[in-house]
């Protein structure tokens, strides 16, 4: 008789028990294979989980589940990405201490994660907020510094005037803060820096080893930006101008502007020079009386996002500073310019401008009246400047250009080029990249601080390893100081000590370290946990990693999932791993939307910045506290990512008292592929509601026929009449074992879906106990359906895998295992086609030999009355796919 399904009892009890009996502790000295399977650690920067963020660790778990059923030793852990500016962020907005309000929020995280019933080994659980961890954070930035990879410097840095601290180029979205999404301003500030860009060429190469998508690899390597080219130098010259001797331009006089170029055979195309405004010389090359205007024109830049720098739709601005170099190919005298459309983040923040062959500097040669000149023509195209609308990029052959005219505008042309400059003395061949150093400091609280001092005697010295961790203070006022420094820098114990090397007065660095550094190691940690005398055992490691399977979001494409490969390197090159990339294989998860209300923009909210064009937005989310006093008529619905900010969220809890989590697990996996995103709805639930109770009634039902040992007697039962239910059991444990390894979700839980409307039919739901016409073939459903159940409703499988009477948890019970001579279909359909044209399909035995195939093909009625007037010159079969009537 069917038994009522009370899963709020039934998840209660199975999560009570997995944690007491700690079902999922992985164990170090297994002799399984291992898998490690990770997910990207959250930010307790919210009061809790929603559903959304199911999207990622609810498959996983699934994932984990079937692996351990399939006979791997599997490490599953949690953690708290603590550090940085999300929690401290939040504190602020709740105005709280985030040593108090991090903890809570990560409970609240760990209880929902339990709720949804998610396999993870709790005995690993870390937080990059705890002395314990971030001490060996510390430690690897010791280990950085000695190796000459971390770095102290001053340089522009992005500055993010709303979180009141710096930003790694990582961080900055289309020229806003990653956190906050306000606009992002330069700033001159001493910083401390990762030398990532060392190992630009590892990180490159090396992508050709991971099974990552195709799209996230090429992201990383534009992040990096390879480029081959030539760095070529132009002399400064002033003599002209003869500025007042002792000046910053007279004292540029003589020097050298370095430029990188991918171009080098447009040297001759070269009439002016365009500085980055941050450029380091540009105070140097400016005249006095062009003082008010490049101070005017730089303070300008320094409003303006990086976005809108960049935008090639923008008229161009520029100012002459004054000051002329010389074009090293042909010696003539040209002006010098800075412009907004020039960067310091790539090259060397001062490029030679070709106006004839760049559009950027096509536009601008033409508003200032600078002068054009082609060095290359193709056929048929302008004969001159003069008859030009835009920018000639590419093609044809060379002119104006020396001992070059008349060459093909080819790469063979540029490698010649660099040849010559090499020769002459005039530059050199040179890669470039796009990628630059790893700024790390923050000048915010809530962060490890740097364990460097600094000494008025010896200068900058690093904490000796035995005084680490340098502890974060516990203070009342921690707000950003919006001054530059650090918090830190207001307390004084904190600051003043004495220095590790002459043992005088000295000071602590105040910048802490942005929560990416924290996060860059953490997967490593895992591995052990909770050991005090380095950052992990080197046998665990050896043992444990890489990760055999990352999921996250593809937003840390160019910042975490870079960082982490980088750390990783260096801890390969000083011997303490054995591999050098962390993430084999990579899983990026779609979001939930929901649907959301909102509002068209008023005419001033499409002006967002104050330095240049606007950011057009097109709709925007009404708070919950507008919504009320909202016209009906003018709220404008819309599917939106579900966060607490927009108001649309749909907690775990709620779903789970309604429906159960091994209903709202269902859903998460079956509503669309694990990339994609999914768009939440009450409809969506309710099936997979049904779903679940439809298969907890059939097996409850049938339950009494169960027999534990049918495998013994499976083949003397007769259960021809039947047979094809028993060969779709078999198919979909083929399917669903297959789809689990690809990361396939959703058409696994379509082929249960399948498989229990075939059961059912065959075998109804009765509301009396059912006849035992097929014991055996009857308890084969019931335990492989329990089983095939278990990654994607375990709380459900393992109350139906106790009442079958088994011992133990469907976590280490034995994955089924599909029979491909039951599951081989009876008969096949195949294509005919006449001349590579489909013509028919037909159905045939499964086992039909070759000669017999083509007999039916060509009797077939819709063959026939195309071979009427065909001269038949052969049948050509393809086995299990077609036949190709040749004529």
């Amino acid at each position: 008789m069917t038994r009522e399904y009370n899963f709020r009892e039934i998840e209660a009890r199975w999560q009570e028990t997995w944690e007491r009996e700690k079902t999922f502790k992985a164990h170090d000295d297994s002799d399984r294979p291992k898998t490690y399977c990770l997910e990207m650690f959250p930010y307790p920067s919210g009061s809790g989980l929603h559903v959304g963020h199911l999207k990622n660790y609810v498959p996983m778990d699934a994932f984990c589940r079937y692996k351990s059923m399939a006979g791997f030793n599997v490490l599953h852990p949690m953690g708290w990405d603590a550090f940085g500016q999300p929690a401290e962020n939040e504190a602020i907005k709740k105005g709280r201490n985030p040593r108090q309000m991090v903890p809570e929020y990560a409970a609240n995280y760990k209880r929902t994660l339990k709720l949804a019933g998610c396999s993870y080994d709790w005995t690993r659980e870390i937080d990059s907020s705890l002395p314990e961890y971030y001490r060996w954070t510390q430690w690897i930035f010791l280990l950085l510094y000695k190796k000459g990879l971390a770095y102290r410097d001053t340089a522009p840095i992005n500055w993010c005037p709303s979180c009141k601290t710096g930003l790694a180029n990582e961080e900055v979205k289309e020229g806003r803060c990653w956190r906050c999404d306000n606009p992002v301003e330069k700033r001159p500030m001493p910083q401390w820096f990762f030398k990532i860009t060392a190992y630009a060429d590892r990180l490159l190469d090396d992508l050709e080893k991971l099974h990552w998508t195709e799209g996230m690899k090429e992201m990383q390597r534009d992040w990096i930006g390879r480029s081959e080219g030539a760095k070529v130098e132009f002399k400064i010259q002033n003599s002209e101008s003869c500025p007042e001797k002792g000046s910053p331009a007279q004292q540029a006089n003589g020097s050298r502007i370095q430029v990188f170029t991918t171009r080098p055979d447009t040297l001759f195309g070269a009439t002016f020079m365009v500085l980055a405004p941050e450029h380091h010389l540009v105070e140097d090359l400016t005249l006095p009386e062009k003082k008010a205007e490049v101070e005017a024109y730089i303070k300008k830049t320094q409003s303006e996002t990086e976005i809108e720098r960049l935008n090639t739709e923008r008229t161009k601005t520029g100012v002459f500073t004054g000051s002329y170099a010389t074009n090293p190919v042909n010696g003539e005298k040209i002006p010098i310019w800075i412009a907004d459309y020039v960067m310091m983040g790539y090259g060397t923040g001062a490029i030679m401008a070709v106006p004839a062959h760049d559009q950027r500097d096509f536009e601008f040669a033409r508003k200032f009246n600078i002068p054009i000149r082609m060095v290359f023509r193709s056929e048929g195209g302008p004969a001159g400047p003069e008859e030009m609308t835009q920018a000639i990029p590419d093609g044809g052959s060379m002119i104006n250009s020396g001992q070059f005219d008349g060459l093909p505008n080819s790469k063979e042309t540029i490698s010649k080029f660099i040849k010559w400059l090499e020769q002459n003395q005039k530059g050199r061949g040179k890669v470039n990249y796009r990628l630059r150093d790893w700024l790390i400091s923050r000048q915010r609280y809530w962060g490890a601080p740097i364990p460097m001092i600094h000494c008025p005697k010896c200068g900058i010295v690093p904490v000796p390893e035995d005084q680490l961790p340098v502890l974060l203070p516990n203070v009342d006022n921690y707000h950003p100081s919006g001054t530059g420094e650090s918090p830190l820098a207001n307390i004084p114990e904190f600051v003043n000590t004495n220095c590790p090397k002459c043992g005088g007065p000295a000071k602590r660095e105040t910048d802490t370290m942005g929560g990416y550094a924290c996060s860059s190691w953490y997967f490593l940690r895992f591995a052990d946990p909770h050991n005090n005398d380095i950052f992990a055992d080197h046998q665990k490691l050896g043992y444990w990693l890489p990760v055999d399977i990352y999921a996250g979001g593809a937003e840390h494409i160019r910042s975490h999932l870079l960082y982490s490969r980088f750390w990783t390197k260096v801890l390969f090159d000083e011997g303490y791993l054995n591999f050098t990339e962390p993430f084999l294989t990579l899983h990026n998860q779609g979001s939930l939307l929901a649907y959301t209300p909102g509002r068209k923009p008023r005419a001033n909210e499409n002006a967002e910045s104050d330095g240049g064009e606007a950011r057009l937005v097109d709709w925007i989310v009404l708070k919950p506290e507008e919504r009320e006093a909202f016209p009906e008529d003018q709220i404008v619905w819309r599917w939106a990512r579900m966060s607490k900010s927009k108001g649309n969220v749909v907690t775990p809890d709620e779903i789970a008292q309604k429906y159960g989590a091994d209903s709202l697990r269902v859903y998460e996996m079956f509503m669309a592929p694990f990339e994609d995103d999914i768009q939440w709805t009450e409809e969506g639930i309710n099936g997979s509601f049904r779903f679940v109770n439809r298969v907890w009634r059939w097996i409850t039902t049938y339950q009494p026929v169960y027999k534990a040992d049918w495998a013994a007697e499976i083949e003397q039962e007769d259960h021809l009449a039947v047979r094809s239910v028993r060969r779709k059991l078999h198919q979909t444990i083929k399917k669903v074992t297959d789809d689990m390894e690809r990361f396939q979700f959703n058409t696994s839980v379509a082929a249960l879906m399948e498989l229990t409307n075939e059961v059912q039919e065959a075998f109804p739901v009765k509301d009396d106990v059912p006849a035992a016409d097929y014991p055996c073939l009857v308890s084969e459903i019931i335990e492989t359906l329990t089983l095939l159940m278990a990654p994607f409703t375990p709380h459900m499988s393992e109350e139906l895998w106790q009442m079958l009477g088994h011992k133990g948890t469907t976590y280490k019970a034995q994955w089924p295992k599909s029979d491909l001579l039951i599951a081989a279909n009876d008969e096949i359909t195949l294509v005919v086609q006449i001349n590579g044209k489909l013509r028919d399909r037909i159905t045939v035995p499964a086992d039909i030999s070759d000669e017999e195939l083509k007999k039916i093909a060509l009797n077939s009625e819709q063959v026939k009355k195309y071979l009427v007037d065909l001269n038949i010159k052969k049948v050509v079969v393809v086995p299990k796919k077609l036949v190709n009537i040749v004529g």
